[in-house]
């Protein structure tokens, strides 16, 4: 990562901005989950990760309680990471396939992956107070991204949150014309954003979105990005 994406990871880790996010994070990293009680829950808010010359930025929603709050990287330690990394390692974008801490190797080629939320939230639900808040992270994010030629907005949250950011800054007139569904590629200032449904439990185990579905999303994603 290079130094000024280092330096706002390291203002991210250090945020303190939202107070009921904070004592969640918190709380849940001295409770633990009994399957964890022999973890050092990270319990801060989640630093983004990847590749600083990435193609392809990735946005989810927020960090796990008991996944990334543990362990202390995106998508790194639950289910929605597991079919996440699955995805990423099969369309050439990670090294391998699982992701459980973040030292167990896995590194990013042409990808990286933020949130529109650092904290993990009470039910998975930030307040729009919350996303103001954390916003600005992403922008910075975007603005240090030269490389970014592709935006995969993982659930609707992070997709009209991407949005908002190209409304506010003049890139587009009006989020009406940008309908979410999955697999769906919009044009959009010089970029391609791809909409796609969360890896969450709650899709991936009704079949809302199956392993397949996702990985098409990321074949189009390298296709699109040159990679």
């Amino acid at each position: 990562m290079s130094g000024a994406l280092n330096v706002l990871m390291r203002e991210v880790a250090g945020c303190e901005l939202c107070p009921r996010l904070r004592e969640h994070c918190r709380e849940v990293a001295e409770v633990k989950r009994r399957a964890y009680l022999d973890w050092e829950y990270w319990g801060k808010p989640v630093p983004s990760f990847g590749d600083a010359k990435a193609r392809v930025l990735i946005i989810g929603l927020a960090p796990g309680a008991h996944g990334s709050n543990r362990t202390g990287r995106m998508f790194t330690g639950d289910r929605s990471g597991d079919f996440l990394y699955r995805a990423l390692c099969e369309t050439g974008f990670a090294s391998q396939a699982e992701s459980v801490s973040r030292r167990d190797g896995l590194k990013l080629t042409g990808a990286y992956i933020t949130a529109a939320a650092h904290c993990a939230p009470p039910g998975n639900k930030p307040s729009p107070e919350e996303l103001r808040n954390c916003r600005p992270y992403l922008e910075r994010e975007i603005d240090l991204l030269r490389e970014v030629r592709v935006v995969v907005a993982l659930g609707k949250l992070a997709f009209d949150t991407y949005l908002g950011i190209l409304k506010d800054s003049g890139v587009i007139e009006s989020r009406s014309g940008f309908p979410f569904a999955h697999d769906v590629e919009h044009r959009v200032g010089g970029m391609v954003l791809i909409s796609s449904y969360h890896p969450s439990q709650q899709n991936t185990s009704t079949g809302k979105l199956t392993a397949e579905m996702l990985r098409r999303v990321f074949e189009r994603a390298a296709r699109l990005s040159g990679g």
